[in-house]
């Protein structure tokens, strides 16, 4: 049989069940979100569907309310159906995948899935995700088919963002539905899956929450602050800016108090049992309501002056007061500053010898203690751990990763120096002559195996291409310090920036000229893509505003002109050479990094887009092509058969897309402000992109690929800037944008129409990328300009002027 979701239910419309939901109906399933009758009816609401299904309308009222929005685009939640588990119980009998997110109540969820089993359709899936308990009993006294469907889908909030998708097998579930559901998981959600054992808390919330809460412990006992805290176990150890703290806040009191202590009545046999007792004054803030951004006061709390000025303030332990704080200051933390790769910093933090240094190795030594002792426990290898914590709490590095970067042996001596107990597993490694968690083997990673005390092949998918895998295994073809050309196989080649942000530059704009030719000679197309870190990470942040800047501040305007000149050529060439271009883009894909996409003959974008053409916001606009590619993106769907066309139906858009500024928020939303086409695809697996890619560059050429014909483009001319004039008089009265705000905008519109041409004229491509450059050039001589410029590389804030 062919498994297929195309309808899903959801029970439990609280956040997490609102943002499976939401998943599910941006991947374009079906989805019917279930919650109870209110018990509070009145008589005459009884009857009422309306007041009937109100928790349910809540919870999608959550959804839609919410920022960061847990939908792709607004229109997705056509596709969610809300009811009751009352009067819609019988529809799930249609649903091809039922996940329950009721309370954690082993009763409730027994109850329910003992209504569920006589509705569902044979076949069907049922998961929970719980994350305390045991699928084993959820499942009692249920039949054997029901339990043979039955599996565990831990997600973590916010669902749409967070990669970690724990799946956790029950005894008696076939093997097929596992197969299957990790696949739909991780191709069709987008999710990384990672196995976990049917154990408290699986992994991430296990090895999480306690590395948090002995966080906390520690720092009472050590005397150190909640600012200081978060500001070692922050981007100093390559971890998100919310660290510690500011993470709990965000995750909310309550939830970290209710896994804390799960996880804790549940672990009678843990030999770090008490580190999952939350300190008193935790529980003081949990019984105070202060329960983070829920509350608007955690951990941390923003005022406002009388003058509306945010003054940030945290909460003193002892006392519950909130107070004003400083950035806090260790020698550790100046020293991983000036380290320039990730385990150079966190060596400086914790082989310091500072207060600061001895907390971060407390701290750490004894979450790395804790990681090696659950396995086999909560799973069977450490990969699994180190994805875990990488996908589900944003950790550059995992548990594992970090311990060799630190170095096993020198840390272990270290930890044994200072009485804690080394787990045997990790002697025994040592002693056989094993010194790291991972290695290279064979061309590929090995991972270390506490049961056959030896080194494992990781198992790569086959729908995953690793640009560092193939840098390793010299397929290289050609390099510079900004950008490599690399060789993917069957004669496709991948275009990847390595420079900060992958900022375009000088260096990259000429290498693309030269790879053009090289790939002419030796290729069947190009792929340009890239696999840099971070959450959304950045496909290409734009142009090297520095280099710009420099020119400009020398009066240079004809080196810049002539910069312009070479990355337009390069970007033009590449679209109309004899090879087909994809653009595998994620992430910031701004100004310039979204001219690069725009060029392209295709584009597969992974479904976190957030593009735009957002020069106006330093003073500027897309002088790579971006106003002429972004128009004929626009009017290039336009069947020729269609001969009496408003060109001002298409302008309006195009310009108010470059003249505001917009991006995406989803590659969904990239579609709808016609970043994307027709012929776009859009993959929500980050890992799959540039495999995806490589595959729309086959096809292309499989279909014998011809490039396009350098033709005029239609324009609509004099009657746009007219049009355009009133619409910035009545923006500019509104107070919407600024008197150089619509300086700006008169020339945008005056380069997208066309110039001094007359109405629906056809003109060469040439003119427009003339007229790019031309205003681009006298935009930098504007103080105005320089001062947005100058203001946005200082604080890496846009200034309104």
């Amino acid at each position: 049989m062919l498994r297929k979701i195309k309808q899903a239910a959801v029970i439990g419309s609280g956040v997490m069940g609102g943002g499976i939901a939401a998943l599910l109906a941006g991947t374009g399933v079906k989805t019917l979100l279930l919650d109870i009758v209110p018990f509070n009816l009145k008589d005459d609401e009884k009857n009422d569907p309306a007041a009937r299904n109100r928790i349910a309308k809540a919870g999608l009222d959550t959804v839609l309310m919410s920022a960061p929005s847990l939908l792709m685009q607004l229109k997705d939640v056509e596709r969610i159906t809300i009811g009751n588990l009352e009067d819609d119980f019988d529809k799930l009998a249609n649903c091809d995948w039922i996940v329950e997110v009721v309370i954690e109540n082993l009763k409730i969820k027994q109850d329910l899935f003992k209504r569920i089993e006589p509705v569902r359709k044979a076949g069907s899936v049922i998961s929970s995700n719980t994350s305390g308990i045991p699928l084993k009993k959820m499942s009692q006294g249920l039949d054997r088919e029901f339990r043979q469907h039955f599996l565990g889908t831990h997600f973590f909030n916010p669902v749409r963002y967070m990669k970690l998708l724990e799946i956790i097998p029950g005894e008696e579930t076939l093997p097929e539905v596992i197969e299957f559901m990790a696949d739909f998981g991780e191709r069709i959600l987008g999710k990384g899956i990672v196995w976990a054992k049917d154990t408290p808390n699986f992994i991430g919330n296990r090895i999480g929450v306690q590395g948090i809460v002995k966080a906390m412990q520690l720092m009472l006992k050590d005397g150190l602050t909640i600012p200081e805290v978060d500001a070692l176990f922050g981007p100093a150890i390559g971890r998100p800016k919310t660290a510690m703290f500011k993470t709990s806040d965000l995750v909310g009191l309550d939830t970290l108090g209710h896994v804390a202590q799960n996880t804790y009545d549940l672990v009678v046999d843990d030999e770090a049992r008490d580190s999952f007792v939350l300190p008193e004054f935790v529980n003081q803030m949990i019984t105070k309501n202060l329960l983070g951004k829920k509350t608007h006061s955690g951990f941390y709390k923003t005022d406002l002056t009388p003058e509306w000025q945010r003054i940030r303030k945290v909460i003193d332990p002892h006392t519950l007061e909130y107070a004003e704080y400083d950035q806090p200051d260790f020698p550790c933390l100046a020293a991983a500053k000036k380290a320039k790769t990730l385990p150079e910093k966190i060596k400086a933090l914790v082989y310091g010898d500072d207060k600061g240094a001895v907390f971060a190795w407390q701290v750490i030594a004894q979450n790395l203690i804790y990681a090696a002792n659950r396995i086999p426990e909560i799973t069977d290898t450490i990969v699994e751990i180190d994805k875990a914590m990488k996908w589900g709490f944003n950790f550059e590095m995992g548990p594992f990763e970090t311990w060799d970067a630190i170095g096993l042996q020198t840390s272990v001596v270290k930890m044994e120096k200072e009485g804690l107990e080394v787990p045997a597993t990790i002697k025994t490694m040592l002693k056989a002559g094993h010194t790291s968690f991972y290695r290279q083997a064979n061309g590929g990673q090995a991972y270390y195996d506490f049961v056959s005390q030896g080194y494992r092949p990781i198992v790569e998918n086959e729908n995953v291409i690793s640009l560092n895998f193939l840098k390793r295994a010299d397929k290289v073809a050609r390099t510079c310090s900004s950008a490599s050309l690399i060789d993917l196989g069957d004669n496709i080649f991948c275009l990847e920036f390595h420079t900060k942000m992958n900022a375009l530059n000088k260096e990259i704009v000429e290498f693309q000229q030269e790879i053009v030719e090289y790939i002419d000679a030796n290729g069947a197309g190009l792929v340009i893509g890239n696999q840099a870190g971070g959450m959304p990470g950045a496909f290409s942040a734009g142009g090297d505003l520095h280099f710009m800047a420099s020119l400009a501040l020398e009066g240079k305007y004809t080196e810049i002109d002539a910069f312009l000149q070479i990355a337009q050529n390069g970007l033009q060439e590449a679209k109309y050479h004899s090879f087909p271009v994809v653009a595998a883009p994620y992430g910031m894909a701004l100004g310039g990094g979204c001219e690069v996409c725009l060029a392209a003959d295709r584009i597969v974008a992974h479904a976190e887009l957030y593009m735009g053409l957002v020069e106006i916001g330093v003073g500027l606009l897309p002088a790579g092509g971006g106003c002429l590619n972004l128009w004929k993106k626009f009017i290039s769907s336009i069947p020729e058969a269609v001969t009496d066309i408003d060109l001002a139906k298409f302008f309006v858009p195009v310009f108010m897309n470059i003249a505001m500024a917009k991006f995406s928020t989803s590659a969904a939303d990239a579609r709808a402000n016609g970043f994307l086409g027709p012929n776009d695809r859009i993959v929500f697996n980050r890992d799959y992109l540039i495999s995806e890619a490589k595959k729309e560059v086959l096809r292309m050429v499989d279909a014998g690929y011809a490039p396009p014909v350098k033709r005029k483009i239609k324009v609509l001319g004099e009657a746009a800037q007219g049009m355009i004039d009133a619409e910035i008089f009545n923006m500019l009265h509104g107070k919407f944008i600024t008197e150089y705000d619509a300086f700006l905008a008169k020339r945008i519109a005056y380069v997208i129409s066309g110039g001094n041409v007359r109405d629906n004229s056809e003109v060469e491509e040439d003119l427009i990328l003339k007229l790019e450059r031309e205003a681009f050039v006298d935009f930098w001589k504007e103080e105005k300009t320089r001062a947005r410029v100058e203001h946005m590389l200082k604080t890496g804030k846009p200034l309104r002027n």
